[in-house]
């Protein structure tokens, strides 16, 4: 089932004004008269509380990559709100304190379970084609070959139109308890406030200080003083506030209708640059129309049972849903053990090679593409590809996609998966009530397309550089007017007889769905605890020649792999998940990453004893 839902009318939207500084739940809190008006930039930062990784208790629990943004979502929980009113508000946290991986200038995939009805239901919030753009638009006419990604990624030709504002308004009307200017409130406050610049804002703004300083809104934004903030200092991005204040005072049409939108797309049409600048930043397609007429998608998830649990994901436009659940159907068919993980991971990346090869060949948007999701699901299709499995022997890669009609072990023509951006954000929430949400969000790459919209505080998205840049009528995932390019965002949520078990997800391009398959695999079969399975070094095979590994996955697992001829090539951090179990007994454990990405913050409602 797929529902369209067109956004809310502004006329419905709150009248009152948002103050400066408020918080959910309470009377305005408005900055002092005395005080001098905020400026973007940096300043000397208030010290940061610690943030656990992990906690454990009960009354709800939020995990994700950034504390403030776990705090503002528990705060949430703690007054009242619901996992969704939850999920948003903290969404639009990281939106503040991860602006090079997410926020409204974006898009995402929302998965909720309602505990009252035992329905799992999602929200397609991906950002689509212009509609003026063709299936050619990523061929240079002057060469009639592909543009290189390095220079389509930083120009308009890679924005889609966002899809995060009409995300959180279609979830808060469809689950939440609280308005989408009560959920807004905090992180108005936030980017008003500031946060303090860590190690990984710092690092990730330098390694875009070239491309940033060649757009002037971004370089003002992200390089005061023209260098990348110092750790330590405090961050604050009033013209956000000033953006997220409009959009809680108007609705969502402030976003969609109106000056904002004819400045996105102004922005997008003409790529305004330095007057030295390098990059081509090549004009894009959009319009204040594509804007206005943007919609989620209400639609079913996907589903597969794993080990006697149910397993829930997103269905297409994303692959994340498809991958995860046919690599798990494909495990289904082996005995794994702890005694030899060596076997196990062996087995898990010979799954992950075969489903991604499926991936590839099949999956696209299914509103343009006939895409074979009851059949990339089915039980008896993943032990058609597990016959294909050597269990003691890793297979020559690329593996070739399976015959949809298959009843043995066919063999096609082999085809590599295309890589995609490396970041991305993901939040977990549980409630009281037993309700929990799954939200992957995203600008794509690091520091998304690199463009600011001027005075506006957000950067754009580069979502476009998902499809593929040659037209080729066979592949699912070409560009074509108003369709979502193919992603691999994989929030998933996990019952057991009916009830929250796990909540994952993950960012990291591609690699989420293989991230998402392995801490499954690490807490449901290899005897790891959520944070150990959370925590242990990991390795990823998307059907490409080299198996990318972490170095201390390298440094484990190596010789247990050799003898089944899996080589390894090292690479750097994979994923930065944000999770959370609830046991029998209701008790909740929220884990994100110790160390990946700076480290996340886990936390809950009433800590455990």
């Amino acid at each position: 089932m797929i529902e369209l839902v067109r956004r809310r009318s502004a006329m419905r939207a709150s009248a009152l004004v948002i103050a400066a500084g408020v918080s959910f739940g309470a009377a305005a809190v408005a900055t002092p008269a005395s005080a001098a008006p905020p400026v973007a930039g940096v300043a000397t930062a208030r010290p940061a509380p610690p943030a656990p990784s992990t906690s454990t208790g009960y009354g709800g629990a939020v995990s994700s990559v950034d504390a403030e943004a776990s705090r503002i979502g528990l705060e949430v929980l703690r007054k009242g709100g619901n996992a969704a009113d939850a999920a948003v508000a903290t969404a639009a946290a990281l939106g503040v304190t991860e602006p090079y991986s997410a926020g409204i200038g974006g898009g995402g995939y929302f998965v909720h379970f309602d505990a009252e009805t035992g329905e799992v239901t999602t929200v397609d919030g991906r950002e689509t084609a212009p509609a003026a753009m063709e299936s050619d638009a990523f061929i240079d006419p002057a060469t009639g070959s592909p543009y290189s990604f390095a220079n389509a990624v930083s120009s308009g030709l890679s924005v889609g139109v966002p899809g995060t504002v009409a995300t959180w308004e279609a979830a808060l009307e469809e689950y939440g308890t609280e308005s989408l200017k009560e959920m807004l409130k905090p992180s108005i406050l936030l980017a008003t406030r500031g946060f303090r610049v860590d190690e990984t804002f710092a690092a990730q703004t330098a390694a875009n200080q070239a491309r940033f300083a060649q757009f002037p809104a971004t370089a003002e934004l992200f390089l005061p003083g023209g260098a990348p903030p110092e750790v330590g200092s405090t961050f604050r991005n009033p013209d956000l506030a000033k953006t997220l204040r409009e959009i809680a005072l108007r609705g969502t049409d402030a976003f969609y209708e109106g000056v904002i939108a004819e400045e996105i797309a102004a922005l997008v049409q003409d790529p305004i640059t330095t007057d030295d600048a390098e990059l081509p930043a090549y004009p894009g397609f959009m319009t204040a129309d594509d804007l206005a007429g943007y919609e989620v998608l209400l639609q079913d998830p996907t589903h597969v049972e794993y080990r006697g649990l149910d397993v829930f994901g997103m269905a297409p436009s994303s692959s994340g849903g498809t991958t995860v659940g046919e690599s798990l159907n494909i495990l289904e068919n082996f005995e794994l053990s702890p005694d030899d993980p060596g076997q196990a991971l062996h087995l898990y990346l010979e799954a992950t090679a075969h489903a991604f090869a499926d991936r590839n060949a099949y999956v696209g948007d299914p509103a343009f593409v006939d895409v074979p999701t009851e059949t990339l699901l089915s039980q008896e299709f993943a032990d058609s590809r597990a016959c294909e499995i050597d269990p003691e022997q890793a297979s020559v890669r690329p593996v070739a996609p399976g015959d949809l009609d298959a009843t043995g072990c066919e063999v096609a023509a082999a085809a590599a998966s295309v890589d995609q951006g490396m970041s991305t954000t993901h939040l977990s929430v549980v409630d009281r009530w037993g309700n929990a949400v799954a939200y992957t969000l995203t600008i794509e790459q690091t520091g998304g397309s690199g463009m600011t919209v001027p005075d506006r505080g957000f950067l754009l998205n580069n979502e476009l550089t998902d499809f593929s840049f040659v037209p080729n009528p066979d592949d699912p995932n070409i560009v074509e007017p108003g369709k979502r390019p193919r992603s691999s965002m994989s929030p998933t949520i996990v019952l057991d007889d009916g009830e929250v078990r796990y909540v994952v997800g993950s960012p990291g391009g591609s690699t989420i769905i293989t991230t998402v398959v392995q801490i499954l695999l690490n807490r449901i079969d290899l005897g790891m605890d959520l944070a150990e399975a959370v925590a242990a070094p990991r390795a990823t095979q998307r059907n490409t020649v080299a198996t990318l590994a972490e170095a201390d996955f390298i440094a484990e697992y190596a010789d247990d792999l050799a003898p089944y001829g899996q080589g390894l090539s090292a690479t750097g951090e994979i994923g930065a998940a944000a999770t959370i179990e609830v046991d029998d007994d209701g008790l909740m454990i929220a884990v994100a990453e110790p160390e990946r990405r700076g480290g996340g913050t886990g936390l809950v409602v009433e800590p455990a004893d």
